[in-house]
């Protein structure tokens, strides 16, 4: 089964489970609203909810680029320096002991309630698997063409940059994946702490209302524009990354 396929048959499955959720236990539609009032709530609310949804998609853009790469250049500064892998590790490992909620008020207090404060957190909770799979792969380079290469001349940059780098790509790769799944995640994150736009904000307003089906219809659009990220990245990762030519 080819991928849309089987992610319609998911989509339809889930459509069917939750109907019938309803239709078995007689929920309220103020704690669980039908499949077909959610629709209804997102075509009669679509350019309310595309304002919102660009504002987020946008933090999610720019911390993918700028978290991207900045563990890119990390990594390789990690493997190019003992002494900094020795000082920057443990801070990596520590700032996933922290929790991102904690992260949160105080990134919404030092930069404000605009964009820079979701694009900080979004930065922050993809950086470690971006820079922790890119610097993995990494430190697998095959030896033995790192010892080939020193025995023609090659310098570390040149091994790095021409052997290093290439071979890890796939790493890379892996990253940039899953980040394009967390992204979302700091985004919405920092909305609910502090906001004034964006989905996050609009669940919010929804859920102090008690409209439900609004909460759903922006979570739903939240998901889809998730899931669409994530595979136009996955295109990209396939076309450029996947397969690299050690030169």
């Amino acid at each position: 089964m080819t991928g849309w396929r089987a992610g319609i048959a998911a989509t339809c499955l889930v459509l069917v489970l939750w109907q019938t959720v309803i239709w078995t236990t007689g929920v309220a539609r103020f704690i669980l609203p039908p499949p077909a009032l959610v629709a209804q709530t997102i075509w009669e609310s679509r350019a309310l909810l595309a304002e919102h949804g660009v504002v987020t998609m946008a933090e999610v853009l720019i911390g993918l680029v700028l978290g991207a790469a900045l563990g890119f250049v990390s990594a390789i500064g990690l493997v190019a320096s003992p002494t900094m892998r020795a000082l920057v590790r443990p801070i990596l490992v520590f700032s996933q002991a922290v929790p991102v909620f904690a992260l949160a008020p105080i990134l919404t207090l030092w930069l404000g309630f605009g964009l820079w404060s979701k694009i900080t957190m979004t930065i922050i909770i993809i950086y470690f698997p971006v820079t922790s799979s890119f610097f993995d792969f990494l430190m697998r380079t095959n030896r033995d063409w790192i010892g080939l290469a020193k025995v023609m001349g090659a310098s570390p940059a040149r091994i790095m940059w021409h052997i290093r780098v290439p071979a890890a790509l796939p790493g890379f790769a892996s990253g940039l994946r899953l980040a394009a799944v967390y992204a979302p995640i700091g985004a919405i994150i920092g909305e609910w702490v502090g906001a004034s736009k964006g989905l996050g904000y609009l669940m919010l307003l929804a859920n102090g209302r008690a409209k439900t089906d609004l909460m759903f219809a922006a979570l739903i659009v939240l998901a889809v524009l998730t899931i669409l990220l994530h595979a136009a990245v996955n295109k990209l990762c396939e076309k450029t990354l996947d397969r690299p030519e050690v030169s």
